[in-house]
């Protein structure tokens, strides 16, 4: 018999398991719960300090960036290019995972004219030269540019890439690739400016075992998911990943369930255990938060007006968001000025005097996270989409 598993069920089994129902004790390792969410995506470094914040009892962002950088500890976090060849937050364990699997997932055709493009075998070369140039050492961009050129060819340093108003060196179309096979990570800043660095050495899963594992984390994370979702999550082609539904499926390693009347949904095997109720509450998730992003569907999420209002384009994550009893209901953004922060919420519906109150614990909690003293304002939030 085919287990129907209900929204509420899903819902409240995703916060369960993202801390976002309750946060993991104050001892908590930082990569485990890192590891949890699949990655914190960390284009705004702050953002990827509050989904990692509010996820731990007491952590501020002090003790995210220990993890990242080190302290009296070896880091445990390595920034780099994760899924959707974004910058994401990922456990420096997890690499043989994440590198074995990125790189694995197929990719379509360059956006890029066939003049500007570079050729496999130039890749190739140009990920060689990368992690060469960075062993040991942190770089900043146009450092690596004048590393990367003396050890492959003038060619590489061609300023053909159309990005941001400008034309960029021809190697930088490879760099997402660098970063997802392990030759480059993100160093500490070196004052306004970025640098780069490789991270630890590690032996690779075999691309197989590492894409599978990564497909049944999703979906004990996530599920119920369908291939297209995984498909999204990851950016990858809809076939590929539907092919691979069906392998696992074959080999006993999912199953198919009815999810909200629909059919066509997995979970990992025997991981069939969802809770009865709705987790009820408030919560603030920052910009391109891992449950905003992967938790399907997406429609049911962002209910009504909040489809309009909290996604871009159809695409999650470029607004904070208000989440009451599961679902988006409302954005925010906050703005910090020195030691203080302004929060701004834009609830999208009436909120009673008891979400009020879990609302402002919530500000205070971002507060403390920043390391700021937060002012709770409820009104329009005139800030566009995160680009």
């Amino acid at each position: 018999m085919t287990l129907t598993i209900t929204w509420e069920q899903a819902s409240a089994r995703r916060l369960e398991r993202q801390f976002l129902a309750t946060p993991a004790g104050s001892g908590t390792a930082v990569a485990d719960v890192v590891g949890t969410m699949l990655g914190a995506h960390a284009q705004v470094l702050s953002a990827a300090e509050v989904s990692v914040g509010v996820r731990i009892a007491d952590l501020t962002r002090a003790g995210v960036r220990a993890a990242l950088w080190g302290g009296p500890s070896p880091a445990s976090l390595v920034k780099m290019h994760g899924p959707r060849g974004t910058v994401h937050l990922l456990p420096a364990r997890e690499l043989p995972l994440w590198c074995s699997a990125l790189p694995a997932v197929p990719s379509g055709a360059g956006p890029f004219a066939p003049d500007v493009r570079v050729t496999e075998d130039q890749a190739r070369q140009i990920v060689a030269a990368i992690g060469d140039a960075l062993e040991g050492v942190c770089l900043t961009v146009d450092e690596l540019s004048e590393e990367v050129v003396a050890r492959t060819g003038s060619w590489a340093g061609d300023r053909v890439m159309p990005a941001f108003q400008d034309l960029w060196p021809r190697w930088r179309q490879v760099m997402h690739r660098a970063g997802q096979s392990g030759a480059l990570c993100f160093g500490p800043n070196r004052g306004r400016k970025v640098t780069y660095t490789r991270p630890p050495h590690f032996t690779p899963l075999p691309p197989d075992e590492a894409v599978r594992e990564l497909a049944l984390r999703h979906l004990r994370s996530y599920g119920p998911a369908t291939p297209q979702h995984f498909a999204k999550w990851l950016a990858a082609p809809g076939g590929w990943a539907t092919a691979l539904f069906r392998q696992l499926a074959g080999a006993g390693e999912i199953e198919e369930v009815e999810f909200e009347g629909a059919r066509g949904c997995w979970i990992a095997a025997g991981d069939t255990e969802f809770p009865e109720g709705r987790v009820r509450g408030v919560r603030l998730l920052p910009y391109f938060d891992a449950y905003a992003i992967a938790a399907q569907p997406r429609e049911t999420l962002f209910p009504g007006p909040a489809r309009q209002r909290a996604l871009a384009g159809g695409q999650a994550g470029n607004y904070p968001v208000l989440l009451v009893d599961g679902v988006v209901a409302g954005v925010w953004h906050q703005r910090r000025r020195g030691r203080r922060t302004t929060v701004t919420v834009e609830p999208l519906g009436r909120l009673t005097a008891r979400q009020e109150r879990q609302l402002s614990e919530q500000v205070e909690r971002v507060g403390e996270v920043l390391e700021a003293r937060p002012e709770l304002v409820i009104g329009e939030v005139t800030s566009g989409a995160h680009a």
